[in-house]
């Protein structure tokens, strides 16, 4: 017998597994995404879970001792990310837009940096997962790089020292702090006396 043909506007099966799976997937990233809006002004809550997960990550490779090339990586993607949080917007060396008040008497523009705190936080809290992630697949499939770590290590803690040392050059070159505790803060203006 011939089967019979679907009505007008009914979907096949694989459209509506697709249809289902878009769907889904779109309903997941705007709950992830609602998560993260709502965790935007809590910094000091958003650095701590960061801590416990790089916390939980390094316990992972302690006890496994195994991993080490997987937390060079990291370690080299958390640096990089550290120095374009501390970098300003716009290189005053490069000579082009608007370069940061190198006098008192220049005008004040606050500090703009090239990584803002929410992505720093946010791209290296995926690092961190994505690297327990990776470590918790190796011991599943019994894959591990075997290396001398104690020299990525100290290859990582050179590397570290350098760029930090031309970062800290950097800003005292243009006098800049990436950080806002410690600088003045405009007075409040005067309340205006009340009138009898």
């Amino acid at each position: 017998r011939a089967r019979p043909s679907p009505a007008r506007g009914a979907m096949m099966p694989e459209e509506e597994t697709a249809g289902f799976l878009e769907r889904f997937r779109a309903q997941t990233h705007s709950k992830f995404q609602h998560l993260l809006d709502r965790s935007s002004p809590h910094t000091l809550y958003r650095w701590l879970s960061f801590l416990g997960l790089l916390t939980l990550y390094l316990v992972r490779v302690y006890y496994a001792d195994a991993y080490y090339i997987v937390t060079y990586g990291l370690g080299i993607y958390l640096l990089n990310n550290l120095i374009g949080f501390l970098s300003p917007q716009i290189d005053p060396d490069d000579g082009e837009g608007p370069v940061l008040p190198t006098r008192d008497s220049d005008e004040f523009r606050p500090f703009t940096r090239r990584l803002p705190e929410f992505q720093f936080w946010y791209g290296s809290m995926k690092a961190v997962f994505t690297a327990l992630s990776m470590t918790i697949v190796g011991g599943i499939l019994g894959i591990d790089v075997p290396v001398f770590w104690p020299i990525l290590l100290l290859y990582w803690l050179v590397l570290f020292f350098s760029v930090m040392r031309k970062q800290i050059m950097h800003m005292w070159r243009y006098k800049y702090v990436p950080f806002n505790f410690g600088k003045p803060r405009p007075a409040a203006a005067a309340a205006p006396k009340d009138r009898k």
